[in-house]
């Protein structure tokens, strides 16, 4: 919007999938939102016409619910993307296409920094059908005249993140248990390295990407300035919140068994292509992402979800 662009916004709006109409107060009059479901191939269809670049962040993100419920992850994360490129290679040849990609992909890693050319090896049902859908896209800008690119991406965190559960991830879970003065649980004794994505920078490189043409055909990683421990991360986030508890628990079979351990991504090869680096420290991201919510936490948490864990 902020760059002139004509913007189309689609989003089924699935109850607990994150996407919140609150999230565009302020620019409503100036892009045109769809509610439609990925799944529906028709409003897909239309949609797409005369798109200069779609960014496809659509899926389901959640690695306990790609468990429990499989085919739905299945449905979202491997057949929609395929009927989306479908639709883009019949009404929209020549559109730039570039897909969020997750670092989930990786599973295990081997070394770290994880390049890409680590192996590809998913732990869970969300990984194999995001690495799925990420080499459609693949296959369509090789095969077809899609120029489709994959960002591999971190933990991204921000302002307008779901925050009512912590199905879709831990950070922003933990943010809203130290808005509220409540108790964060760390599975094991908090040692775990992740790196961290703030939503600006993970936009930033998004519209990189869009730009460019070096990067269709590829993926990359789009990862945070540098590694931390979940332990120092939770004392970092209570210190600058004023408030919150940690208590260390033992992890629960469902999520050990997913878990993927230590992980920090190397994200040279897309600073090489385009520029791009993360300029957000934890910190300055905490201090934005705890001043956004303590002004609008009642349109992102609910009585439905209060007591929701």
């Amino acid at each position: 919007v902020a760059l002139d662009a004509d913007v189309v916004i689609i989003d089924s709006l699935i109850q607990d999938y994150g996407g919140n109409p609150y999230n565009i107060h302020g620019i409503e009059d100036q892009v045109s939102v769809h509610v439609v479901d990925m799944r529906d191939e028709h409003s897909t269809d239309h949609l797409v016409r005369d798109r200069d670049v779609i960014f496809n962040l659509a899926g389901q993100v959640s690695h306990l619910d790609s468990m429990r419920d499989p085919h739905t992850d299945l449905e979202i994360n491997c057949r929609s993307q395929l009927s989306l490129l479908e639709a883009c290679r019949k009404h929209n040849p020549g559109v730039k296409v570039v897909f969020a990609g997750t670092r989930q992909v990786y599973g295990h890693p081997d070394h770290l920094p994880v390049t890409e050319e680590h192996l590809v090896r998913p732990v869970d049902v969300n990984g194999i059908n995001k690495v799925a859908g990420e080499y459609y896209h693949l296959v369509y800008n090789n095969i077809f005249d899609i120029r489709a690119c994959s960002l591999r991406l971190t933990n991204v965190y921000g302002p307008r993140q779901l925050i009512k559960h912590d199905r879709q991830g831990f950070i922003g879970w933990f943010i809203r248990l130290a808005l509220e003065n409540d108790e964060i649980q760390v599975y094991g004794d908090g040692s775990q390295l992740r790196d961290f994505v703030y939503v600006d920078d993970a936009a930033e490189a998004f519209l990189e990407a869009g730009a460019s043409d070096t990067c269709n055909g590829n993926v990359y990683n789009v990862g945070g300035i540098e590694p931390i421990s979940l332990r120092d991360l939770v004392k970092l986030l209570l210190e600058i919140a004023h408030a919150g508890t940690v208590r260390y628990v033992t992890w629960p079979e469902d999520k050990r068994a997913i878990d993927i351990g230590n992980f920090y991504a190397d994200s040279t090869k897309f600073k090489n292509a385009v520029g791009w680096t993360a300029k957000t420290t934890l910190r300055d991201g905490f201090l934005s992402t705890l001043e956004f919510y303590r002004k609008n936490l009642r349109h992102y948490v609910d009585a439905t979800h209060a007591n929701e864990s």
